[in-house]
């Protein structure tokens, strides 16, 4: 039977119960009501009737009206006789109340009159129970039916609540399971429906599309196990360390070059929980520790050094996650995540090898520079014999440019020391107002020679930080010169040391022509210098600051506008 038949025929008989025991109770609430009915028209007001008579025939001597209201219950009396020997007691009332009113002197006539009256109530009052117990009846018939009415609509109301859901929701049920299985690859999964509905023929659709796919998945097989070959390979002949891992930490693949580094063998990783492990292998729990977290690219980790190929490698991790919107779904599910080693050991190298030249260039430079800043000063206070104005001019530039070689020089051996690792802290709790005073008193000569003015806002009573005061001081003298450097003469730069939220932060502001928002980021980059920048300079003083303040614990950064004048801030934690 279709699933609409069986809709159709269970609602529909349910509608038909209902009307039937409407009908039923309509048919005997309307008979009950006509015996009642007939019971009050047809002897209780006849009763009525007889009880005014008697009340009038009694006051006939002292009341006139009385006479009058006899014979108008009379009347009505003749117009009700509905009774066997109603009309017999009625005529005989009629009879002697005639006598009376042609003789009102006999005595013998009321007597007989009220006689008559009594039998006539008597044969009411015998109808009244007769019709009672009608009615009694009636409702006894009435109760038995109803019952019985409202009973087979509950039995088969029942029936079909039992039994009706369950025919239609199973079905879909054991389809939604099979559904399920062959989403998970089960394809021998099939549903067995005898029901000729419309869920037998989907049944038949769906066994049909089951063995479709499991022909189909057998007929690709072969292809998918080459094309997993195919990715084994090319996994395998990677020269960076690879790993997968799945949704639940287990190792599925390890190349070569990860099993070359661990110094595991492949049986000993495929298949295993990854924490497991970790727990036996050092290198392991470095790549892992921190899989769970989220990656933050802005923060760039250094580089792992790893033993491998006989010698020190460096190696950048990335963390891939591996998530899919699985067919037919919305969202994305995560099903595992790839550890990817790229190897930088050859940039590694050669970056060293940039370091160590670029040290060993500025060192030896730094004895001829001072040599030729000795040489200057000499020429400067004549101790070798007068100079001209020209020649002046001359050991003026000359000692200008030295003095700019020195500093960059300076700041090449700096940023050496900072690239090879081997720059040395002092942190402990320093005053920061002396930090402030040493930036100031060493850049007063250069600001009074541009007239310019260093305006200072200071918080009062700023506890100590943990730092290291000198490099901390060179880091404010270098942006304070960047501010005198870059800002118009007659011009004012603010100095502010303040203590918020559990920091203390050092700004320097000045009115110069800005920067713009394009090179904002890049300004602690190493020799970046902003293009069309009237001053030029090693393009490393920032990038020092930089690696000087982070290496504190500290940060540091910029506030900057086209043509609205830069701050630059760095602050520590209290």
């Amino acid at each position: 039977m279709k699933i609409k038949q069986k809709l159709t025929l269970g609602v529909g008989l349910l509608f038909l119960l209902i009307i039937l025991l409407t009908v039923v109770s309509i048919w005997y609430i309307n008979a009950l009501k006509r015996d009642t009915n007939n019971i009050l028209t047809a002897n209780y007001n006849t009763l009525e009737y007889s009880r005014n008579m008697i009340l009038a025939l009694d006051e006939l001597k002292k009341d006139a009206g009385a006479l009058g209201t006899f014979e108008r219950n009379l009347e009505l009396q003749r117009q009700n006789e509905t009774e066997p020997g109603e009309r017999e007691a009625t005529e005989l009332v009629v009879t002697h109340f005639a006598r009376l009113k042609a003789n009102p002197g006999d005595s013998l006539l009321k007597p007989q009159i009220r006689n008559d009256i009594s039998r006539l109530m008597l044969l009411n009052m015998k109808a009244i129970k007769q019709k009672s117990s009608i009615a009694d009846n009636t409702a006894e018939s009435a109760t038995i039916w109803i019952t019985a009415s409202g009973t087979l609509c509950f039995l088969i109301a029942f029936v079909l609540l039992v039994n009706l859901p369950g025919s239609i929701a199973d079905p879909i049920r054991q389809l939604t399971a099979s559904i399920q299985q062959i989403a998970s690859g089960n394809y021998h999964e099939r549903v067995h429906f005898e029901s000729h509905s419309e869920l037998g023929q989907l049944a038949t659709s769906f066994n049909t599309m089951a063995e479709k796919l499991e022909e189909y998945n057998g007929s690709r097989l072969a292809e998918i196990l080459v094309e997993k070959k195919r990715i084994d390979t090319l996994i395998n002949n990677m020269h960076d360390p690879v790993l997968g891992l799945d949704e639940k930490g287990k190792v599925l693949f390890a190349n070569d070059e990860a099993l070359k580094i661990t110094g595991l063998k492949k049986e000993e990783m495929i298949g295993r929980e990854v924490q497991q492990i970790a727990l036996t292998n050092d290198l392991v729990r470095d790549l892992v520790g921190d899989i769970d977290q989220e990656q933050v690219r802005e923060a760039r980790k250094p580089a792992l050094k790893i033993y491998a190929d006989d010698k020190e490698s460096y190696f950048e991790k990335e963390i891939i996650r591996i998530g899919v919107v699985p067919t037919g779904e919305r969202e994305k599910r995560d099903i595992g995540s790839v550890i990817l080693l790229r190897n930088v050991t050859p940039f590694k190298e050669l970056d060293f090898a940039k370091t160590n030249f670029i040290a060993t260039v500025s060192h030896e430079l730094k004895t001829p520079i001072s040599s030729i800043q000795m040489s200057t000063q000499l020429l400067k206070h004549m101790q070798t014999g007068p100079l001209n104005t020209e020649q002046l001019q001359l050991v003026d530039s000359i000692d200008e440019d030295s003095g700019r070689l020195l500093r960059i020089t300076r700041e090449l051996l700096n940023m050496t020391q900072v690239e090879s690792g081997h720059i040395q802290l002092n942190i402990a709790p320093g005053n920061t107002w002396e930090v402030l005073k040493y930036a100031i008193d060493a850049t007063r000569t250069q600001a009074e020679q541009k007239q310019i003015r260093i305006t200072l806002d200071a918080d009062k009573d700023i506890p100590p930080v943990h730092m290291d005061t000198e490099k901390t001081a060179w880091v404010l003298t270098n942006l304070l010169t960047n501010a005198i450097r870059y800002s118009p003469e007659h011009s004012e730069i603010l100095i502010t040391l303040k203590q918020k939220n559990g920091e203390v932060t050092y700004s320097v502001k000045d009115h110069g022509k800005g920067i713009d928002p394009q090179y904002r980021q890049k300004v602690f980059d190493r020799y970046f210098q902003i293009p069309g920048s009237p001053k030029s300079g090693s393009g490393l003083g920032l990038a020092i600051s930089k690696e000087f303040i982070e290496a504190q614990g500290g940060h540091i950064g910029v506030v900057a506008g086209q043509g609205l004048g830069s701050t630059f801030y760095f602050g520590f934690p209290v």
